[in-house]
């Protein structure tokens, strides 16, 4: 009866330990980094709890506003990019996003579905990196429309490698300038990807 009564007082003692200590589910700390260098741009790496994923982005960053071959008149150009880490690593890229936001004054201006298929030329490579999909499409004092591609990292590699970057969506055509170039070299240098 002793040795029932002791079991029975060494169960109550433990799960009384186990109750008074609250649980707490460790999360990764939501580490935001913002910066902004001679290039201008913003980059900040966060976790994204909901999709479980380091993410390192560069923010809204103004291309052009003085047209391009074959674009609309008074366009302006913007481009976001960001990169997706798995967990709250940084060694590893599963995939990288770009987002390019055109701006005009001309609202029934947008790309049409089939205008679309985004293609970027690093020096002499051509990338084809297919359709960009619509984020958002808003009409104010100006028509904005946000298109998006979810490209492999070495696609990215290949263009913030390149010294004379040119991008195309149907007939937008656009040059990135040297500022973008080194934003974007920026938000690469952010992950830690060995040799």
């Amino acid at each position: 009866m002793k040795s029932v009564a002791f079991f029975v007082s060494c169960l109550l003692a433990f799960s009384s330990q186990l109750y008074s200590v609250p649980a707490t589910i460790a999360e990764p700390a939501a580490s935001v980094v913002h910066s902004e260098s001679n290039h201008g741009g913003k980059i900040e790496t966060k976790y994204d709890g909901l999709s479980h994923e380091m993410v390192s982005t560069l923010r809204k960053m103004k291309v052009t506003c003085a047209g391009g071959k074959n674009m609309f008149k008074d366009t302006c150009v913007s481009l976001a990019a960001s990169l997706h880490c798995p967990g709250t690593q940084r060694n590893y890229v599963r995939y990288a996003k770009l987002q390019l936001i055109f701006e005009t004054r001309q609202w029934d201006k947008r790309h049409a579905l089939e205008d679309r298929d985004l293609v970027v030329v690093v020096d002499t490579t051509t990338l084809k990196l297919g359709r960009m999909r619509p984020v958002s499409q808003n009409i104010d004092t100006l028509m904005t429309e946000i298109l998006e591609a979810t490209i492999s990292y070495d696609a990215f590699k290949k263009i913030v490698s390149g010294q004379v970057v040119e991008m195309a969506v149907g007939k937008s055509r656009f040059e990135l300038r040297q500022k973008n170039l080194d934003a974007l070299r920026d938000l690469n240098n952010r992950v830690e990807i060995g040799l």
